[in-house]
């Protein structure tokens, strides 16, 4: 299987550079992964691709403001700094650029020294570990200092940064957002839930992975960035009981559906837990608790779009893209949505 099997052609104008106004008013491609038939509607439409009974699975993670841009102490020159994961207390994996000349033992400055760091050991593809000093609240530092850390693909800064977060986002940690969340609002929700249909929510904090391009020919052989997660006793025993129900569950994003089959056991049940996943799901993978996906359009050749394959054929999928490049549908973070029934 070849990386270069998921490749589709993307006019960049249909790259969505900002989010809609109404978050419900996204269009929708509805994507039957039997038979290939694909429908239009609008994603204010989901609940009726929904039944009492169903079990929606939500990522309540919450992007932080992981973008820094300061100055190293030495020069005097820029430096970008972006927060991928804590390590331990104040030491956080980071992608530095320019990263040749952030050698261990450079020092860079933010707002003026309010925050500063010091590189402490270079890791796995040129990650930089840096040591944070400040005074206060690390989180409250970030809040005023950071900006939101947008995808390569979105050319500017957000007015309101709060669009790149999910409604029910909660937990801070993600250098990502879970973009098909983006589409909920809190009314959705509750119409979604006076129908009767359960709500589970689990947390995976996204990491940069999600956005770094598969390098290799044999898809076999990509490596996956490992994300933390974890899964309440209470969201356990939700998804449990819709399928023990004979319901579906159906996951809000790629990474819902990550965090769910990476704590499954082999014959489909969860349980309480937390850690870290690299879980690579691709073409051949034999799904063990999802039965639908609620997602965004992907980029071609990625790790995504592979996931999405696996559970709807990728013929189906290359042929439901292409269609939604004919209907000028918005790609992307802030584009339009799918759902693989």
């Amino acid at each position: 299987m070849k990386t270069s099997d998921f490749y589709y052609n993307l006019p960049e104008e249909l790259i969505a550079q900002d989010p809609l106004q109404d978050r419900s008013g996204s269009r929708m491609l509805v994507l039957d992964k039997k038979t290939g038939k694909i429908e239009h509607r609008m994603f204010r439409e989901i609940s009726t691709y929904l039944n009492p009974g169903d079990c929606l699975v939500i990522n309540d993670t919450r992007v932080i403001p992981a973008r820094l841009i300061g100055t190293k102490t030495e020069t005097g020159a820029k430096v970008e700094v972006l927060l991928l994961k804590r390590r331990q207390n104040d030491i956080w994996e980071t992608l530095v650029k320019p990263g040749r000349k952030m050698k261990v033992g450079a020092r860079v400055e933010f707002g003026e020294g309010l925050l500063t760091g010091e590189v402490v050991d270079v890791v796995e593809e040129g990650n930089r570990l840096v040591r944070f000093h400040y005074e206060g609240i690390f989180e409250e530092v970030l809040e005023r200092l950071g900006q939101m850390p947008l995808p390569p693909y979105i050319t500017h800064q957000l007015r309101d940064r709060e669009r790149y977060n999910t409604v029910y986002a909660t937990h801070n940690g993600s250098a990502a957002a879970p973009t098909a969340g983006l589409h909920f609002t809190e009314e959705l929700l509750d119409r979604i839930q006076e129908k009767g249909v359960k709500i589970a929510r689990v947390t995976l904090h996204v990491g940069l992975g999600t956005f770094r391009p598969v390098k290799v020919d044999d898809v076999k052989e990509h490596h996956m960035h490992s994300e933390y997660y974890q899964i309440s006793e209470e969201a356990a025993e939700t998804i449990n009981a819709a399928k023990e129900a004979g319901n579906r569950v159906i996951c809000v994003g790629t990474t819902s559906c990550r965090t769910i089959e990476s704590a499954a056991d082999e014959s489909g049940r969860l349980s309480a837990s937390s850690g870290w996943t690299d879980i690579f799901i691709y073409p051949g993978y034999k799904f063990k608790i999802l039965d639908r996906l609620i997602t965004n359009f992907h980029l071609p050749e990625s790790t995504l779009i592979m996931l999405v394959s696996a559970l709807a054929g990728r013929e189906h999928v290359l042929v439901a893209y292409e269609e939604a490049v004919r209907e000028k549908y918005r790609f992307f973070s802030f584009g339009d949505a799918m759902l693989v029934i």
